[in-house]
């Protein structure tokens, strides 16, 4: 066993299975989250469960954080039962979750003033990155601090790049997000095509695989599509909130995105016809709809 203790903060589709990967490699880890009920497989591994991220810092070396949204990380944080109220010098704070690099920037500003430090990694790779450890780990901060945690971030994914400034990993995510949004889009609406022209579509999908269009998402979430499965691996309500926050932070910057903001578009349908806690590949439904109703 491990010596260092770990705190871990928000046990959703991500969070969970990155915690258990830590757990697994030998650390003591402390979890807290909203629902208890979400951390059950962590404690029945042996994870010992707080009521509060203040009850989690009190007891940790290092805390990582995986929520929802940006009030999350702020409440996690800054609360009266958040970390830093429970934290103390010469802590770690890493938030992996996706969220504006404001934010993160404000956490490692105020970590300063506690000689607390903080670096904001998010990552991409979905559930299956989670599960597998293969995420793509993107960090922002100090670089020995970011050394400091590169062991525990070869235990979460297949790489861990440091990216510069303390919010660097969180605009990283942003070219990230804004990349996959116009890559969704381009697979679903290749497999609507490809269904309406009558093509056997694993066979299509074997196809341009090989070719330039290969990709990560054809890789995994195209065969999800094709066999009905809409859970997620994202959340479809997240994937917009990322949407949101790219195109905030290219507006500080005068840039038009024309093709995120329409993908945003089409995301913000399918939240409307009910699939927000859906997987991003549920953007196919809310394709296959319009058309339909288009054909009436």
């Amino acid at each position: 066993m491990n010596n260092i203790k770990i705190g871990w903060i928000g046990t959703g589709v991500m969070g969970s299975s990155m915690c258990e990967r830590l757990i697994d490699a030998g650390y003591k880890c402390y979890v807290s989250t909203r629902t208890k009920s979400k951390a059950d497989k962590l404690i029945e591994k042996g994870a010992t469960f707080y009521k509060t991220p203040l009850k989690v810092a009190r007891e940790c070396d290092i805390v990582f954080t995986m929520v929802g949204f940006p009030r999350d990380v702020e409440e996690v944080y800054f609360s009266d039962t958040g970390l830093f109220a429970g934290g103390k010098p010469g802590m770690i704070f890493c938030d992996m979750t996706t969220t504006k690099p404001s934010i993160a920037k404000s956490i490692y500003e105020y970590g300063k003033t506690q000689e607390i430090e903080f670096i904001d990694a998010p990552v991409s790779g979905g559930d299956v990155g989670a599960k597998t450890g293969t995420l793509s780990i993107m960090a922002g901060g100090d670089p020995l601090i970011f050394e400091k945690l590169k062991p525990f971030f070869d235990i979460l994914g297949k790489s861990a790049i440091y990216e510069g400034y303390s919010g660097a990993g969180q605009h990283t995510k942003m070219a990230n997000q804004i990349t996959i949004a116009g890559i969704m889009g381009g697979v679903c609406e290749a497999l609507l095509y490809s269904s309406r022209v009558g093509l056997d579509l694993n066979t299509m999908l074997d196809t341009i695989k090989g070719g330039a269009a290969a990709c990560w998402t054809l890789d995994n979430l195209a065969p999800r599509i094709i066999k009905e499965d809409f859970e997620p691996g994202f959340y479809v309500d997240h994937f917009v909130k990322d949407m949101k926050i790219a195109l905030e932070e290219a507006e500080k910057e005068n840039l038009n995105l024309p093709t995120l903001k329409l993908v945003e578009s089409l995301y913000e349908q399918v939240q409307k016809q009910g699939y927000g806690k859906k997987g991003t590949q549920a953007l196919f439904l809310a394709l296959e709809e319009m058309n339909k109703k288009e054909k009436e």
